[in-house]
C-alpha cells in the first residue's frame, strides 16, 4: 500500500495489453511488438474479454467496461491499457486508454494500417527496458488538440522512468511520430469535417559511429514495428480530474533553480539554465534626484536676460571687450 501511495517522483507506468472478443493476424502482432517496447513494465491478458470502452456510459457494455478497467488497474497498479478489437465497422482497432487515481481519465481510439512486424526487420534489436529517443515531426502535435491528446498518450506509454541523465549508449532506438501532408482546409482550433492526416509510427536503432570528434556520428537503422495510425473516436479528460492530475509537489529551492516544476515569483530560468530574477521598486520622486551643481542649471540663472533688452546687449560688449584685451 505505502508503495502505491501518490510520490514526487512517480514509476513508470504500466500497461496492460487487452484483447476484445475478436482479434486479427494484425493486432495480435501490433500488441506483441508494442509490448517488447514496452518490456519489462507490460503485463498480458491472453484471454478474451467483452470490454467496449468507448460506448455510452448508460449501456450496459459500457458500464461493464468502465467497472472492468478499474478493477485491474487497482490490482495490477496499472495505469494505461491497450485494447485491440476487430470488427467490420472499426477493422484493426487500437484503442488507447490512461487512467488516474483508478478512474479512466481519457480514451484515445485508432485504427492500424500498413502494419510491418518487427520480426520482418532483419536486423538488432533493441534491449528491454531502455528509454527510447521520441520524436515527433509536425507542427500539429503543438497545436491540433486530438493530436496533442496523441503525443500525450503516446509519451505515456513509452516514457519508462524518469531519470537524471542519460548514458548515450542507453539510447538504443528511437520512436518517430509523424505525420501525412496536412489538408489546408485543416481546422486547428475546433473541430472539423476535414479527415484528419494518418499517423505514421517508425522505429529505429542507433549505431554510433567515428566523427573524428567528440560527439559520433549517429546512423539509424529500422528495426520495427512501423505502422500508420487513423484516428478514430476519443473522449477528452474530464476537468477537474485532469487537474488533480497535473498538480505538482512543492519542490525545493536547488530544484525550482535547475528550472524544474512550477517557477517562483518574480523568478525565470533563461535557455542556458541561468536563474534571473525581477525587482519591484516603488514610485521614485525625480525632483528629489541628486545631479551634479553647476551654474547653468540653477533657478533664475537667465530670468534677468532677454532678447531685446539692455541685459542681453551689455552682456555682448562685455565679451568684445575680452576677446580684444586678449589679442592685444
Amino acid at each position: 500500500m505505502e508503495a502505491r501511495q501518490p510520490k514526487e517522483v512517480e514509476d513508470a507506468r504500466i500497461a496492460i495489453f487487452v484483447k476484445g472478443t475478436k482479434t486479427g493476424e494484425v493486432l495480435n502482432g501490433v500488441m506483441k511488438d508494442m509490448m517488447a517496447l514496452k518490456r519489462p513494465d507490460a503485463i498480458s491478458f491472453s484471454k478474451k474479454n467483452v470490454i467496449h470502452p468507448l460506448d455510452a456510459q448508460n449501456t450496459a457494455s459500457g458500464s461493464s467496461s468502465m467497472s472492468s478497467l478499474e478493477f485491474w488497474s487497482s490490482k495490477n497498479d496499472a495505469s494505461m491499457f491497450v485494447i485491440g478489437q476487430t470488427s467490420k465497422k472499426r477493422p484493426n482497432d487500437l484503442t488507447f486508454v490512461r487512467m488516474f487515481d483508478g478512474k479512466v481519465l481519457d480514451i484515445v481510439e485508432a485504427g492500424v494500417e500498413n502494419y510491418v512486424s518487427m520480426e520482418s526487420v532483419p536486423g538488432s534489436k533493441s534491449t528491454p527496458g531502455h528509454k527510447p529517443l521520441m520524436h515527433f515531426a509536425s507542427e500539429l502535435f503543438d497545436t491540433h488538440p486530438r493530436f496533442i491528446q496523441l503525443k500525450s498518450m503516446l509519451m505515456s506509454l513509452f516514457n519508462g522512468e524518469v531519470v537524471e541523465s542519460i548514458y548515450l549508449k542507453g539510447l538504443e532506438h528511437v520512436i518517430s511520430v509523424s505525420l501525412a501532408p496536412t489538408p489546408a482546409t485543416l481546422n486547428t482550433t475546433t473541430e472539423s469535417t476535414t479527415p484528419l492526416p494518418k499517423v505514421h509510427i517508425r522505429t529505429y536503432t542507433t549505431r554510433l559511429l567515428a566523427s573524428g570528434s567528440r560527439i559520433p556520428r549517429v546512423e539509424l537503422t529500422p528495426m520495427g514495428p512501423s505502422m500508420d495510425l487513423v484516428l478514430r473516436r476519443h473522449t477528452n479528460p474530464d476537468p477537474e480530474l485532469l487537474k488533480q492530475a497535473m498538480r505538482r509537489p512543492k519542490l525545493k529551492k536547488t530544484d525550482v533553480e535547475k528550472g524544474l516544476g512550477k517557477k517562483r515569483k518574480n523568478l525565470d530560468v533563461d535557455e542556458m539554465g541561468d536563474l534571473r530574477g525581477r525587482v519591484h521598486v516603488g514610485k521614485q520622486d525625480l525632483s528629489r534626484l541628486q545631479t551634479r551643481k553647476m551654474k547653468g542649471l540653477k533657478a533664475g540663472a537667465f530670468e534677468d536676460g532677454g532678447d531685446d533688452g539692455a541685459g542681453g546687449s551689455g552682456s555682448d560688449d562685455g565679451e568684445v571687450s575680452q576677446k580684444k584685451r586678449k589679442l592685444s
